[in-house]
């Protein structure tokens, strides 16, 4: 869960920093980013777990054309890999949402505050860590507590994918319990 939340976390500012600027094509961008949140669990995890397949999955056949392995990886087989495909997944399934949030509060923040900033002569990072982050503090406790209930529901996608394996390296209590 922490792993999750926290990279969603890390992962969505940037993004909703970049939708946040004004550029052509900007509307259709943050449409595409929220795409993969308006399909199901279930079906992103068959999507996922596709692509993951030791055998034919499309990580492994992009991995082997770059010639970064030699020979397919069972992602999803083995304690070593399958816990880290899981937390990377929950981590790109909870970004188009956290992005959202944090796009609401970028958008809260008036340019003035950033115009004065410049005429300062404040960098960019500056202007981040004195301007944008206190502001968005809010929104990270909104969106940490909300990532928190979301990662909490991610049962069908532990399901699909591992089952909660292999050897329980992927259970989650709810997992767990649907075992028993």
């Amino acid at each position: 869960t922490v792993l999750v939340v926290g990279g969603a976390l890390l992962l969505s500012i940037p993004v909703a920093m970049i939708l946040n600027m004004d550029f052509y094509g900007r509307g259709l961008a943050r449409v595409i980013i929220m795409l993969p949140w308006a399909v199901s669990l279930t079906m992103t995890a068959v999507v996922w777990r596709w692509a993951l397949n030791g055998e034919s999955g499309m990580l492994n056949s992009a991995l082997m054309k770059l010639g970064l392995i030699s020979q397919n990886i069972q992602w999803l087989a083995s304690a070593e890999t399958a816990f880290p495909m899981q937390v990377l997944v929950g981590i790109l399934v909870t970004v188009p949402f956290t992005t959202t949030i944090f796009l609401g509060g970028l958008s809260s923040i008036p340019d003035d505050l950033y115009e004065a900033a410049a005429l300062e002569g404040a960098t960019h990072f500056q202007q981040f860590r004195e301007i944008t982050f206190p502001l968005l503090k809010p929104f990270i406790n909104i969106a940490i507590v909300l990532n928190t209930i979301y990662v909490f529901n991610s049962f069908p996608i532990i399901w699909v994918m591992t089952q909660g394996g292999p050897a329980n390296s992927t259970d989650i209590l709810v997992t767990h319990l649907y075992k028993l």
